[in-house]
């Protein structure tokens, strides 16, 4: 059986050894960036997680694929920070603040598509269904942002749609890297399913968390900016159930406060973030991410994997969610 330390040591190998055309620079450097400063891999370490469930070591037939979704992950990344004017990814400057919002976009397209170059490498039995999964979660993920960038301009939104969009924005690549896994180790359909569902719970789970952590963690921790959320009045899950529960008239002096000055910054996310403790939303997201994760859990136990390889997946699980659950 593969254990977690190997899986950890694989990853660690995967990304050191990946490498990226060299020339023109301009166009693949910030790749290079993108992958250096580096993350918790969360979803290539899915995806080998879900293989070793089914094979005793690794192969070239899931290293490449499982580095394919980082890749087209950091992909979205850079577009999303232009998109969402983010000045910060993981403690350092985005990619179009380092350089400019052209190389950016560009830099991205070339990521995108070294991401279905890398995926192609799957063994030519699981090669149709991997593909067929890959780009319907690839345009899922463009679909989600799209959706997120519509509920910019609407006062209210309601639950049921932010969850569809952080559903295709998040889950479904998390989703995605374990039933990849699953269907290049040569599980059944009904587990690669399974593992599918797990990973789209877990993944609504780390978006709830993500948002939480925008308002309520740490900087040093989080690796971006606290409050960023609030002062583009996006509608995160806290914002959401604030305005399902008190209305817009409640929030709306909080959201347009001006936040020209750090000054006024730091006031308006002050104001919106009592507001928020008024109406407990962040407890109530912490119940929510815990709901979910005892949701992904029960797709687990359904695969009758037996104790060891259950405890693989919860063990992966409270890394994800942080013990934010």
């Amino acid at each position: 059986m593969i254990q977690e330390k190997h899986i950890e040591a694989t990853l660690k190998e995967m990304f050191s050894n990946l490498k990226f055309t060299q020339e023109p620079a301009g166009l693949y450097d910030p790749l290079r960036y993108m992958i250096e400063i580096g993350g918790k891999r969360i979803r290539p370490r899915l995806c080998l997680t879900a293989y070793a469930l089914y094979k005793d070591s690794f192969s070239e037939e899931i290293l490449i694929p499982a580095a394919a979704i980082e890749v087209f992950h950091s992909f979205t990344l850079i577009h999303d920070d232009i998109m969402d004017k983010a000045e910060v990814r993981r403690g350092v400057p985005t990619v179009y603040r380092k350089w400019n919002e052209n190389t950016a976009i560009l830099s991205g397209d070339v990521m995108s598509i070294e991401s279905y170059r890398m995926v192609a490498k799957a063994p030519a039995s699981a090669l149709p269904a991997v593909l067929e999964l890959f780009s319907k979660t690839a345009a899922e993920v463009c679909e989600g942002q799209q959706y997120d960038m519509d509920f910019e301009d609407l006062p209210q939104v309601p639950m049921e749609d932010y969850l569809k969009m952080i559903g295709l924005k998040t889950a479904v690549l998390i989703a995605c890297s374990a039933k990849m896994g699953a269907l290049i180790a040569g599980a059944s359909a009904e587990d690669a399913d399974l593992l599918y569902k797990f990973g789209y719970d877990l993944g609504l789970a780390f978006q709830i968390a993500d948002d939480w952590l925008d308002t309520y963690g740490d900087p040093a921790v989080f690796g971006k900016a606290i409050g960023g959320d609030i002062l583009n009045n996006k509608k995160s899950w806290l914002l959401t159930r604030a305005l399902e529960k008190a209305g817009t008239e409640r929030l709306a002096d909080a959201l347009a406060m001006p936040i020209g000055t750090e000054e006024d910054k730091e006031a308006k996310i002050a104001a919106v973030k009592t507001i928020y403790n008024e109406l407990e939303v962040g407890k109530e997201a912490m119940h929510e991410i815990k709901r979910l994760h005892s949701q992904a859990m029960e797709y687990v136990d359904r695969l009758n994997l037996g104790k060891i390889k259950t405890e693989m997946l919860h063990r992966y699980a409270d890394m994800l969610l942080g013990r934010r659950k």
